[in-house]
């Protein structure tokens, strides 16, 4: 983190677009929908697409994202990330190690780090990228190879061992906002929960909407 000036502070939800979780709907308007239920953090994912593919994906979402005032992120790829000029990037335990990330984005970029056990987490508050992912909560609704269910008080264990904010993730409804929030969580990142909503627009205006002041409205 050194030379950083003002680290972003977020909260509130957080968006991730996948087009694998809803391949027949045209992901900018997934989020054109989701920026209107009034999303402002995003981020891009797609393990599957070629390069060519995510970089224009990526290019037309931080288009729509910058209009908004939208904090866009994209998932794994800090080359992608840098090209489209996204506000950031998202590693896993599996991909490129944060240190490394850090150094390719600079210290004015965002770096956010998913997390699975409070080994992880103690891991992550050494090097303190700007947020942490936790979970899967829940049982997530988007993949079947996930890492074991923590639970809210898996999440609340957590909340002393790093001072960045955390994200919860997997299975998250907008029900559960309050009590992850009470946990200790920041915000809440989902999935399926959005992408697969008959309205993207009302589901996002929903999960928002359990949020409390100020952290519902992001970055």
């Amino acid at each position: 983190m050194t030379g950083r000036t003002s680290p972003p502070t977020l909260s509130g939800l957080y968006v991730i677009l996948d087009p694998t979780v809803r391949p027949e709907r045209p992901l900018d308007e997934v989020l054109k929908d989701a920026v209107r239920g009034g999303a402002r953090i995003v981020q891009y994912r797609n393990k599957a697409a070629s390069m060519k593919q995510a970089y224009g994906e990526a290019s037309a979402l931080r288009t729509i994202a910058k209009a908004v005032g939208a904090t866009f992120i994209v998932n794994d790829r800090c080359d992608l990330a840098l090209a489209v000029d996204a506000d950031g990037v998202h590693v896993g335990q599996d991909d490129l190690p944060y240190a490394e990330a850090r150094a390719i984005m600079g210290p004015d970029k965002i770096v956010g780090l998913s997390t699975h056990s409070p080994a992880q987490v103690e891991a992550a508050a050494r090097f303190r990228p700007d947020y942490i992912g936790y979970g899967p909560i829940f049982t997530p609704l988007s993949k079947t190879d996930h890492d074991p269910v923590v639970g809210i008080e898996g999440l609340r264990a957590v909340r002393s061992l790093i001072t960045v904010p955390i994200f919860a993730i997997g299975g998250i409804r907008a029900e559960h906002v309050g009590e992850i929030i009470r946990a200790g969580a920041n915000g809440v990142a989902v999935i399926s929960a959005v992408l697969n909503a008959s309205d993207i627009q009302t589901a996002v205006a929903r999960f928002i909407g359990q949020m409390p002041g100020p952290a519902s409205r992001g970055a």
